[in-house]
């Protein structure tokens, strides 16, 4: 017979899973998270934690703190949905706004870290802060600078900071945790190549920059292929390309420009990038003489695990999925995450939690991807058991 302990885990874990697919139909933006944050400040309020919101506009910060004595950590978890459409019409749970979707899992990741929160909230055995962040707009839009930029780290100092992603293609009670490099940095590039229009069947008139674009984007790869050292990961992708009109085919324009992003583990790679993109911008211009502007916008530095840090996380992953369930190598990724800049300013760790297999092609940013709610037990008492390390009940 389960004991009355297991009944209110089960109960909890229910509970939890509702709420995750409440949150899964109801998508919202970055620094729109407006019902979401409700719900999370509602929740953690009852269960009796010091709240504050309103860092970097929809953000929420709750706080146990046990004594002045201790270590002082981080959790974060972002609440934010992405600006596309689900596809998965059979899901009963599928978002009710068109144009929005939970395609990256923070609707699971938000509700892991308020089962923690709420587990915690109960104890009195521990001795030390602990902060459970739930961050706005992690996806492209910079919410973890808006949460700094409000003064996070001069209200909540802390030792470290952790983070959770979930990754499908790990079962649910696996975590990977590995020390460096996990995610790549993530920043954006605009090339506008502006000549001189003219008649399509007299090209010698004007100044090309259709052909012009194309042949930068020929050469854009051999930035990678020739100029960054084969031993360093890098990606410098083109994905957007805007020249001319189609209802007006007999006519060279203008202008034409290009939009992409570039991916690097290192300072100094991402150095390269920013300049060899530009320098193949401007050497093109010259060569078919066109003027050219080039801008670089970086956007987050990559996330590299502390060695220390990534310690403590994986012996909470051990004590939490059991050992033969912890993934000690595992590839970074060139997907970005601005939970960087939370680790940029105190030692940091991010793990891997699994979401079961990818069906149909489901991962990360898919019109059809779900979080998996069998993996909420396990991310529960990821963070559980290392807030129990961190502040002396392990």
């Amino acid at each position: 017979m389960a004991s009355g302990q297991d009944h209110g885990q089960d109960d909890e874990i229910a509970f939890l899973t509702a709420l995750r697919r409440d949150l899964h139909a109801h998508p919202e933006l970055g620094f729109e998270e407006e019902r979401t944050s409700t719900l999370v400040r509602k929740l953690l309020s009852e269960a009796g934690l010091e709240v504050h919101n309103g860092l970097g506009k929809t953000g929420v910060v709750a706080t146990l703190s046990a004594g002045e004595k201790g270590r002082r950590i981080a959790l974060r978890a972002d609440m934010d949905a992405l600006a596309m459409s689900e596809t998965a019409v059979e899901r009963p749970h599928r978002s009710v706004v068109d144009g929005r979707m939970h395609a990256c899992g923070h609707d699971g990741h938000t509700v892991m870290l308020l089962g923690a929160a709420r587990a915690l909230a109960r104890r009195n055995d521990l001795r030390g802060t602990v902060h459970f962040v739930f961050q706005p707009a992690e996806e492209g839009r910079g919410g973890a600078k808006a949460m700094i930029d409000d003064g996070f780290f001069e209200r909540y100092p802390v030792d470290a900071v952790y983070g959770l992603h979930n990754m499908p293609g790990l079962a649910p009670d696996q975590i990977a945790v590995v020390a460096g490099p996990q995610l790549a940095s993530s920043d954006r590039w605009h090339v506008t190549f502006r000549g001189a229009g003219t008649h399509g069947a007299k090209p010698h008139l004007g100044r090309d920059t259709v052909t012009a674009a194309g042949h930068f984007l020929t050469a854009i790869h051999t930035v990678v292929a020739r100029r960054v050292d084969p031993l360093e990961p890098a990606v410098v992708s083109a994905c957007a390309l805007a020249a001319g009109d189609f209802d007006a085919l007999n006519v060279i324009p203008d202008e034409a420009r290009i939009g992409g992003t570039t991916r690097a583990y290192s300072a100094e790679v991402r150095d390269l990038l920013e300049g060899e993109v530009g320098g193949l911008a401007r050497s093109t211009a010259a060569m078919f003489g066109v003027d050219c502007d080039y801008r670089y916008f970086r956007q987050i530095p990559p996330v590299v695990n502390d060695p220390e840090v990534t310690r403590i996380a994986q012996l909470a992953a051990e004590k939490a999925v059991g050992t033969d369930r912890v993934v000690t190598a595992f590839p970074p990724s060139t997907a970005g995450d601005d939970f960087a800049v939370f680790s940029s300013h105190v030692p940091g760790a991010y793990v891997w939690l699994g979401n079961g297999p990818a069906e149909n092609g489901a991962l990360h940013h898919n019109s059809r991807y779900d979080f998996n709610d069998a993996a909420i037990p396990a991310g529960v008492r990821f963070w559980t058991r290392l807030v129990e390390l961190e502040l002396g009940a392990g």
